[in-house]
């Protein structure tokens, strides 16, 4: 049991959860939009190793992450290995397929929010100056991103026209993010730094509920904006909606990191089990 327990504790900490939940909610936009590749999923998920795991990295080194600290160092030859593999399934993916090269510049903002959300702009004397020590800002710089590389991303890629079926489910990409993050913030609301001004600091933790829960009230409602939605889509939003919402109404600050880290980040994993199914 310990040995099956250490490699779930790898699975989620590595980032590779988040790895297959990038894949998904990528893969999602492009089945929606009628395609079936996965070079642009693959992408997402062979970044979000490299990328989570360096942020990981660079924010224990300035004592943010002390909770993780031990476990990062204690398997950092596992990591460096699984880092340098995603690398390389990068350069294949990128140099080796008939994968868009062009499509990359597209997510230049979207990288630059995300390192930034963590690593400083520029410092004001012992003050670092990052996305996240803006009020409300790290939940919505984290969405836009997601959104970005999520939606827009993959359509480029594969030469789809950004219409306004596009920018409509761009936007309710970064409404579902938002709202399956509160989660997160909730679990963190006494050991974040005041600084940092997350929503249920702002807010309070019932209100940063209902806020959710609103962001996926309108989430649904945008499918009814979309010209081509067929209700098996509907039944699949509304789906996505309610279980969203359960977790949502379940989260406290009580919760064990794998409420979060592995329940909720696996809403995009059932996003895309539950396409399949209907």
């Amino acid at each position: 049991m310990n040995y099956l327990k250490r490699i779930f504790e790898f699975y989620i900490f590595s980032n590779m959860h988040v790895a297959l939940a990038g894949f998904c909610i990528t893969k999602i936009t492009l089945l929606k939009f009628g395609y079936s590749e996965n070079l642009t999923p693959l992408f997402v998920a062979f970044s979000v190793i490299v990328s989570y795991n360096f942020i990981r990295l660079y924010e224990i080194k300035y004592d943010r992450l002390n909770w993780l600290k031990k476990w990062f160092f204690k398997h950092k030859l596992q990591l460096l290995v699984l880092a340098v593999l995603a690398s390389l399934g990068l350069v294949f993916n990128v140099f080796f397929t008939n994968f868009n090269k062009q499509s990359i510049y597209i997510l230049f903002p979207f990288v630059f929010m995300t390192f930034f959300y963590v690593i400083p702009l520029f410092k004001i004397g012992k003050i670092e100056v990052s996305f996240r020590n803006f009020p409300a800002i790290k939940i919505l710089s984290i969405a836009i991103s997601w959104a970005g590389i999520s939606v827009l991303f993959p359509l480029f890629e594969v030469g789809y026209s950004f219409t306004n079926a596009v920018y409509l489910e761009f936007f309710q990409r970064i409404l579902f993010v938002i709202a399956i993050t509160i989660p997160f913030d909730i679990r963190d609301v006494r050991t974040d730094s005041k600084a940092l001004k997350t929503l249920p600091q702002l807010i309070g933790v019932k209100r940063s509920k209902y806020l959710g829960i609103g962001l996926l009230s309108i989430f649904i409602t945008i499918d009814f904006f979309k010209l081509a939605t067929s209700k098996l889509e509907l039944i699949v939003t509304i789906c996505v909606a309610i279980i969203s919402t359960l977790f949502l109404m379940f989260s406290s600050e009580h919760n064990s990191r794998y409420y979060s880290s592995f329940w909720v980040e696996s809403i995009p994993i059932i996003w895309f089990v539950l396409i399949y199914l209907f």
